[in-house]
């Protein structure tokens, strides 16, 4: 039997920190310091003058919200009008990305259409009306008054731009995001907006209420006519009608087929992953052995099932044990039992719209428990996301994940078939969540697939740009259905298709890389497998994300000849560089070489900044020669530090605004493969920089993050490959051995 290359184990130990002095270029600036004052100057005025004419109880203490756009060429964390806010008793509560034409910039050609960053700026009526005086007469020599170069716009927020439909008169129940102030107390902020709400006879809904970072979501009910009165609430973010969850039903035939299918009589290759189905309960009769059915868990015990839920709930449980079953075939044996959880009951049955924020309080105390390092969400509101905010389900669960200790799969939507252009199409809330790996449908299995053509689509929000992040098969009715087990005693199957299968089968997989290899890799470390195993197949990234994960373990976590995979798992430092070396043989690399490489982190979120959402960013840079330092230009000495070249590219999805403003830097996941000559690559490295915001700004209060990376060294010429790094760091790296004796090529 030819030999199994394992990933190699313990690449962080080819890591270590290092120093790097960066000089800071002289930005030019687009306006004069007096015609920024001549410009800003009559806006702030009557961005005041809208503000006074607030109804008093809308107003928290006197307090009101205006908005603040930057000029496209200053929205860096380094940018952030830290000084101008606090010179004028103003604080952000937010952001969003906006696009807009300034009227100069500092580079050629006419300014035209690019986004930027609009702040959210919280502060007393009277510091409002007294900023247009300071903007005018403030001394040109401080710091504070250069900011003022920096902003584009200032304006109020209308209580029309709150909202951007309330749909018709007959909708009662509506949700709301509230602006509270960052690191401060805000309960008069809440129970000031209680108190207007009543006067509007509108009902809140505070014990549905959920908070996260500083947004306070919280369902109300009412007229349409009393929501746009509503909407004068100055700290107001968003009032949109409430969405309800998405259909449950999956698309499938009227009845089950009348072949079924032998399941296994084995117990679950590894006790050890704890892994929870959050759905719509199990039948009271399924074939489901309680060998592989550690617990089942009702949410709310007052509630009954609903039908639909239960079978929705036992198909996906069958996805993940077993993944697609064949008729009249052998189901494969599970690699761990389930704990299944009910978070879905008859309330949904009647359309119930309280049942949105009831079901996420569901997720939340799973999630809260810690009880388990796997999880499936197949569910969640029919809603696309969009660019200005964030949803409180997707906030909600990043805020839960950020330590990255837990791997959880959420189904991407099946609205793919939506409008194009209204972008009715996209990914559905919480898909882009940061911390959580969504997942879309495959039409196939093996290597012959196309995304499924309900399957939404990307992009997703900048950072967590390249969503879906993966496909998995889902069942396509034109290519070949998914088929799931359906209510009953016997194994009888039922077939469908949907990413509500495709996201358990992808955790199966990610499941099975830890009851095989055990707890050698963190669940970060396994979204990085995950990821740097998709194929895209020549499928444009934002239908398909990374691409389709394979079936097979064995090609996740074994290199065929000539291939060596190695697995770095640590900790960054804010502020601090990381010299991660890559491994090749002491004797160097000969012919063409390829290299692929795979980043993936856990990052705290800044749920009121749509526009900077993740509070931790990385800055790869790749230096493939550490022997070689090009000249200064300007000195004409040799640089302090080996010569770089470019690895991890954004051009394919990101504008030169975007680039310019470090926008890359934020993406919790980077992907990419490059091809070298051998010849070429001397103790090559990647410099990591881990960059830390809180609220957009610069901050020095980050603790550490977790990181994982995955490093694929290809060389066709040397098909020992894996044997020769192994030989040349004997005292450092090791395979990472199978911890059951399984057949693992599943």
């Amino acid at each position: 039997m030819a030999q199994m290359n394992f990933l190699i184990g313990r690449g962080e130990l080819l890591a270590q920190d290092i120093v790097i002095k960066k000089g800071g270029a002289t930005k030019k600036d687009s306006y004069t310091l007096l015609e920024a004052r001549q410009a800003l100057a009559p806006q702030i005025t009557a961005t005041s003058e809208s503000l006074s004419q607030l109804p008093d109880e809308a107003c928290p203490n006197d307090m009101a919200v205006a908005r603040l756009t930057l000029h496209p060429e200053y929205i860096a964390k380094s940018y952030f009008p830290v000084g101008f806010l606090r010179a004028n008793a103003l604080r952000s509560v937010g952001s969003r990305t906006v696009t807009i034409t300034p009227e100069k910039w500092s580079r050629k050609g006419a300014p035209r259409a690019v986004t930027t960053t609009e702040l959210f700026i919280a502060g007393a009526r009277d510091s409002f009306k007294d900023l247009n005086h300071w903007v005018l007469n403030n001394p040109d020599n401080e710091p504070a008054t250069n900011e003022i170069l920096r902003i584009e716009r200032f304006n109020s927020f209308e209580p029309e731009n709150r909202y951007k439909t309330l749909g018709s008169d007959s909708l009662r129940f509506f949700e709301v995001g509230i602006h509270l102030l960052v690191n401060e107390e805000s309960n008069f902020i809440q129970s000031a907006f209680t108190e207007y709400a009543n006067t509007l006879k509108i009902k809140v809904h505070e014990q549905l209420a959920m908070r996260a970072g500083s947004l306070w979501f919280v369902p109300v009910e009412g007229s349409s006519t009393a929501m746009k009165k509503l909407a004068a609430f100055s700290f107001i973010r968003v009032l949109r009608p409430m969405p309800l969850l998405r259909g449950i039903r999956p698309v499938s035939r009227s009845s089950p087929i009348s072949m079924g299918c032998q399941l296994p009589n084995e117990m679950p290759i590894s006790n050890e992953p704890r892994v929870a189905i959050l759905d719509g309960g199990l039948p009271e009769h399924h074939p489901l052995s309680p060998m592989w059915l550690n617990s089942y868990k009702i949410s709310d015990p007052a509630a009954k099932d609903q039908i639909d839920a239960l079978e929705h709930g036992l198909a996906v449980s069958s996805a993940f044990l077993f993944g697609p079953l064949t008729p009249g075939g052998v189901a494969p044996r599970p690699y761990a039992p389930i704990n299944h959880v009910r978070i879905l009951d008859d309330h949904a049955n009647t359309e119930d719209p309280l049942q949105l924020y009831r079901t996420l309080g569901h997720i939340e105390e799973v999630l809260m428990s810690r009880q388990y390092d796997f999880i499936n969400l197949s569910l969640g509101p029919d809603l696309p996301i969009e660019d200005e905010d964030v949803h409180s389900w997707t906030s909600v669960i990043d805020d839960l994940l950020c330590d990255g200790d837990t791997f959880m799969t959420v189904a991407a939507g099946n609205n793919g078939e939506g409008d194009h252009l209204l972008k009715y199409n996209r990914i559905q809330v919480p898909s882009d969540c940061v911390n959580a790996v969504a997942v879309g449908s495959a039409s196939d299995i093996g290597t012959t697939w196309n995304r499924a053509r309900y399957s939404a689509i990307g992009p997703g929000r900048r950072p967590g740009v390249v969503k879906p992040d993966v496909l998995a098969f889902g069942g396509d009715a034109a290519t070949r259905y998914f088929h799931a087990l359906y209510p009953g005693k016997e194994a009888t199957l039922t077939p469908l298709q949907g990413t509500s299968f495709a996201a358990p089968l992808l955790l199966r997989n990610a499941v099975g890389i830890r009851a095989v290899l055990g707890q050698d890799l963190t669940p970060l470390a396994i979204k990085a497998l995950l990821v740097h195993s998709a194929k895209q197949n020549g499928n444009d990234k934002n239908e398909v994300g990374w691409g389709k994960v394979p079936e097979s373990l064995n090609e996740i976590i074994t290199s065929p000849p000539g291939v060596a995979r190695i697995v770095y798992q640590g900790e960054l430092k804010p502020g601090k560089y990381l010299r991660a070396s890559i491994p090749i043989p002491k004797s160097g690399l000969t012919g063409r070489v390829k290299l692929k490489a795979t980043f993936c982190y856990a990052s705290p979120v800044d749920p009121q900044e749509a526009s900077c959402y993740t509070q931790a960013g990385l800055e790869v840079t790749f230096r493939p020669n550490l022997s070689k330092f090009s000249n200064d230009k300007t000195t004409g000495k040799a640089k302090s530090q080996p010569d770089t070249s470019s690895f991890f590219e954004t051009n394919s999805y990101a504008t030169e605004e975007e680039r310019r403003a470090d926008w890359g830097k934020w993406e919790t996941t980077l992907h990419a493969e490059q091809g070298f000559l051998g010849t070429t690559l001397n103790a090559p490295v990647f410099d990591i920089h881990y960059n830390a915001r809180e609220s957009g700004a610069p901050t020095v209060g980050a603790g550490k993050i977790k990181y994982a990376l995955v490093i694929t060294v290809e060389a066709s010429k040397h098909q020992d490959l894996y044997n020769e790094i192994l030989q040349s760091y004997a005292s450092i790296l090791i395979p990472i051995q199978p911890k059951v004796t399984i057949p693992i090529n599943v």
